[in-house]
């Protein structure tokens, strides 16, 4: 929770700490300190959503007057025990541990104070010391910031590998425990060169340092740019857009009742019509749909289908080209049900990962019209372009790059760990969701395999850069298995996310 305001300092502030001095050692807070926010509160509220389910995430957030009268009155210890039993009693400790780094990790590094991450990166050996329950900063710490070692609090967990909401070895991390976990980790006081903290609490520590210094809130305080830290947030999961402070939270509450009734009217409403008129519908109904470019013209009678590749950024993104096309085109998918291609308006055909049996089934749907591949083979969320699969380039040379992005302001209309049937309802959940189709010019004979006798790795790039510069994204090397490897803890493939989901 938000710290009371700050007393007169024994430290001096973290702005008037040597921008060039090096440091060998730091012993760092969390909230409030290396975060912007000072509010442990929205983390534990992701937590309890994305590894629990909303009805938890509610009951937090019903708490929270009472959390907030315990951290003024009482302490911040019986707050921070009162956050860890509603949001992780009862839950997985290896599903705590896949939403912090699917979920956390993202919002977290969105909020990484410029003045605080200055001298945390001009150190040596980085050592955090927080109050939070270990399991949840970690992953974060050691991934993005670069942290040696999280001196955090440490939760139960009972013989089946569930939380029991309890705390064991020394409790949480506040006040003089604090002090204790870094004179132990350190092997003695004065051997810390720098301290930084944020509130009363964390003097403790930072008196057993060489150099204390504090982090005051600033309302004007600058996140550091993501090209700082020591990796970027690529892959994320999770279903909230925004980082639920208590407000965002609340509004999001309040919002979901009307937001499900509007995405049924919306997907609904526009299931049955044709796609020349849903492009007239969606507006009406507070989709924003902006097509640029020429759409090319239909397929002539004998003639084989245009080849549309596009980048992936939600399973809605063939079924919008067809709208901005303004006709029916097929497309091919690899790990939406069979349910979800039932209700599909447009033909969606499943792949088998047999290379021949899917090249032949493609070559089949382009004689009969056209065709939406997303050849990253998965959705990415943030600016960044997967590894194209080199496949399609081998099948037709008539091939119409598609740039596609889409902006979600409320909810994600993706996800890796939950339930992908609800991913249309959730995008249409949001108010005022937008989808962008920018058709560009077909790709010269010169650059297709059949007529041009380039690769088919070399067409595949060749896409992926020419769509990467239209929409101003940064191609990879990555895969759907590096997607899902880190975000669920499997290689992506059906089986195993039945599999995974089974287990668990």
């Amino acid at each position: 929770m938000a710290p009371p305001p700050p007393s007169p300092s024994p430290f001096p502030s973290i702005t008037q700490c040597d921008p060039k001095k090096r440091f060998g050692s730091v012993a760092a807070d969390l909230d409030g300190t290396l975060l912007i926010s000072s509010s442990s509160f929205p983390y534990f509220l992701l937590i309890a959503v994305e590894a629990g389910s909303l009805l938890r995430g509610l009951l937090l957030l019903l708490s929270l007057p009472f959390l907030i009268l315990s951290y003024l009155f009482v302490s911040e210890s019986l707050t921070i025990q009162c956050m860890i039993f509603i949001s992780l009693r009862g839950l997985r400790l290896r599903d705590i541990e896949l939403a912090a780094r699917a979920v956390l990790m993202k919002h977290y590094a969105s909020d990484v104070r410029a003045e605080s991450y200055g001298v945390w990166e001009r150190s040596e050996r980085k050592v955090i010391v927080t109050a939070n329950p270990r399991v949840m900063v970690e992953a974060f710490a050691k991934e993005v910031l670069g942290a040696d070692k999280v001196l955090g609090t440490e939760i139960e967990v009972d013989g089946r590998g569930r939380a029991t909401g309890r705390v064991r070895g020394r409790g949480v991390l506040v006040w003089g425990k604090k002090r204790e976990a870094v004179v132990e980790e350190f092997g003695g006081e004065g051997v810390v060169d720098v301290g930084i903290g944020d509130r009363r609490s964390d003097h403790g520590f930072m008196s057993v340092c060489k150099e204390g210094y504090m982090v005051h809130k600033d309302k004007d305080a600058k996140p550091v740019p993501q090209d700082r830290l020591k990796n970027r947030i690529i892959f994320h999961d999770g279903r909230l857009v925004q980082r639920p402070d208590p407000m965002n939270a609340i509004l999001t509450y309040l919002w979901l009742p009307f937001g499900f009734i509007l995405s049924i009217i919306r997907v609904y409403f526009n299931l049955p019509l044709p796609e020349r008129i849903v492009r007239y519908t969606y507006p009406m109904l507070g989709i924003n749909l902006v097509i640029r470019g020429k759409p090319p013209p239909p397929p002539s009678a004998g003639s084989p289908g245009n080849l549309y590749i596009c980048n992936h950024r939600t399973a809605l993104d063939p079924i919008v080209i067809a709208i901005a096309l303004g006709r029916k085109v097929s497309c091919v998918t690899y790990s939406v049900s069979k349910l979800s291609r039932l209700l599909s308006p447009i033909p969606a055909v499943a792949l088998t990962r047999d290379r021949a049996a899917d090249a032949a089934m493609i070559s089949s749907i382009l004689q009969k019209g056209d065709l939406v591949i997303c050849p990253e083979g998965t959705t990415c969320r943030e600016p960044f372009l997967l590894r194209f699969s080199a496949l399609f380039a081998e099948l037709s040379d008539r091939i119409v790059p598609v740039a596609v992005n889409c902006r979600q302001n409320m909810f994600y209309g993706t996800t890796v760990r939950g339930v992908k049937f609800w991913d249309a309802y959730f995008f249409f959940m949001n108010p005022r969701p937008t989808y962008e189709i920018t058709f560009l010019d077909r790709l010269p004979e010169s650059m297709t395999v059949k007529a041009g006798g380039k690769s088919s790795i070399e067409v595949a790039n060749h896409v992926q850069k020419v769509l990467s510069g239209v929409l101003g994204f940064e191609c990879t090397q990555l895969t759907r298995k590096d997607k899902y490897m880190l975000l669920g803890g499997n290689d992506g493939k059906v089986e195993s996310i039945h599999a995974a989901k089974k287990s668990s």
